[in-house]
């Protein structure tokens, strides 16, 4: 039965993204895998496409040129899911900061347990990260507790990046009206699913930080959220959050 895509944008990630394919594929659920790849000059989309031939109709790429901002790459996943009828569409990364085996905590939540999004959160029973400094911890943490407290969201990891969707989420949610393409696209994405009254699980996970390659993230990224968040929820009150 295909129901699930698992979308997973790709920058120079060579030295993850065929094992990465290769655990996904494993799974005993039979999750389909798109993977975005901005142009990545270390032959990252190469890798994938050479791979398609022994993932069939499972495996599918989209190449872009140059680096468009995480959002952009998800929206483009989204409409190319819904696009295709899947149910549940997936998030994470390709560096094993997610680790696979947690799609299917994810999937549980959503096609068993009923709930339209499913949040992998490393906060909701302590701290779960793993050899993250400790000061990244602390943006990242305090961060989450800045967004909750502006937006009312009862979300303990706003800026979490491994999530299942049910369609409808997606196909109420305004895609091109989405504003952040950062990081802060999360926060934007669970915000709206919030406001438009979808049920949301947070997942307990743990959360370990790549041992492969060149992290992406920055204190510009958090920055972004922080000061989006305000504007964000401003509009907010000048929008009709109606499901049809």
């Amino acid at each position: 039965m295909k129901d699930s895509l698992v979308i997973i944008p790709t920058y120079n990630e060579r030295e993850n993204i065929e094992a990465m394919i290769r655990k996904v594929m494993q799974l005993s659920h039979p999750f389909d895998l798109l993977v975005i790849d901005d142009g990545s000059p270390d032959g990252t989309a190469n890798i994938v496409r050479d791979l398609q031939y022994e993932f069939p109709g499972r495996l599918y790429l989209e190449t872009r040129q140059g680096k468009l901002g995480l959002g952009t790459a998800y929206i483009h996943g989204f409409k190319y899911a819904l696009h295709r009828a899947y149910e549940y569409i997936f998030e994470m990364d390709a560096d094993f900061s997610h680790s696979p085996d947690d799609l299917m905590r994810l999937y549980y939540a959503c096609a068993v347990d009923g709930y339209d999004l499913a949040i992998g959160s490393r906060y909701i029973q302590g701290v779960n990260v793993v050899n993250w400094p400790m000061s990244r911890v602390l943006m990242s943490y305090f961060a989450s507790s800045y967004v909750r407290t502006v937006t009312g969201m009862p979300i303990a990891d706003t800026t979490a990046g491994f999530k299942c969707y049910r369609r409808k989420v997606l196909e109420t949610i305004q895609l091109n009206q989405i504003r952040f393409v950062g990081y802060a696209f999360q926060i934007e994405m669970k915000f709206l699913a919030y406001k438009y009254g979808f049920k949301i699980k947070e997942v307990p996970i743990i959360f370990t930080d790549r041992t492969r390659g060149v992290s992406k993230m920055s204190s510009g990224i958090f920055k972004e959220a922080v000061l989006g968040v305000l504007q964000m929820k401003i509009n907010s009150y000048f929008r009709h959050f109606d499901r049809y």
